[in-house]
């Protein structure tokens, strides 16, 4: 296995997780840039490339059974295993979201990629993690998913997301399984928050940057042996579930 730290970002083709993979990368790792459309992985590899990342591409749909194993065999077989894993990947399910008029395949499609793709994902390189000497796994959620500002009155949680608000509370409540089974493990696994942050999921309307909000990925990514496991964090620290 490479000396160097080896992580993989999901949908790091763009926005905040193309940061995450900069991020990552301008601290001398080696990033594998998870991706579904091979244009735009490519183009991401090569821009990073040209910004001094060592990044490498990974063809990656996180909602497909076969595409995540083949990602796997490809870190085992080119890179000899994995550190960190950060499972950014995510979509919205679409503007109206109201609860009473909302389609099941919507809600559906959400959780299969925002909740069953990071299952997916992370059992597929959980062979790998365990034997890195400080792995790391990061769930980007978002604080629209914590049940404690959705019924704080006048909390800032977006408009009403029946598909997705409610996929990264199911995630979150994932995060802390992995944390009580792996306990025993040197994995640490944590749920982050990038904040309303300006990408083509919200249509460019957040108030922070995608660089902005890949900082608390790169925190959690790169945090000490004895960090925390199984809680969930912006930058100003921990987020109330």
């Amino acid at each position: 296995m490479s000396e160097k730290t080896i992580a993989l970002v999901t949908g790091a083709n763009k926005g905040i997780g193309y940061e995450i993979a900069a991020g990552l990368g301008r601290l001398g790792w080696r990033v594998g840039v998870g991706a579904r459309d091979q244009q735009r992985r490519e183009d991401a590899v090569d821009k990073l490339r040209a910004n001094g990342a060592d990044a490498f591409g990974v063809p990656l749909d996180v909602t497909s059974d076969d595409s995540v194993a083949a990602a796997a065999r490809q870190i085992e077989h080119d890179e000899g295993g994995l550190d960190v894993l950060v499972n950014n990947a995510g979509i919205t399910g679409g503007a109206s979201q109201l609860p009473t008029t909302v389609e099941p395949a919507t809600m559906l499609q959400v959780v299969d990629t925002n909740v069953v793709g990071v299952i997916r994902v992370t059992n597929a390189m959980l062979p790998m993690l365990r034997r890195s000497a400080s792995p790391r796994i990061v769930n980007m959620s978002s604080s629209v998913g914590s049940l404690t500002l959705q019924t704080t009155p006048g909390a800032f949680v977006g408009p009403i997301a029946v598909a997705y608000a409610p996929s990264k509370t199911f995630l979150n409540a994932v995060t802390v399984q992995y944390a009580k089974e792996l306990a025993d493990t040197s994995i640490l696994i944590n749920a982050g928050c990038p904040g309303f942050c300006a990408t083509d999921l919200n249509g460019f309307r957040g108030t922070r940057t995608p660089e902005e909000g890949a900082h608390i990925a790169i925190q959690l990514a790169t945090l000490p042996d004895d960090g925390p496991t199984g809680e969930f964090f912006d930058e100003a620290g921990p987020v109330a579930w």
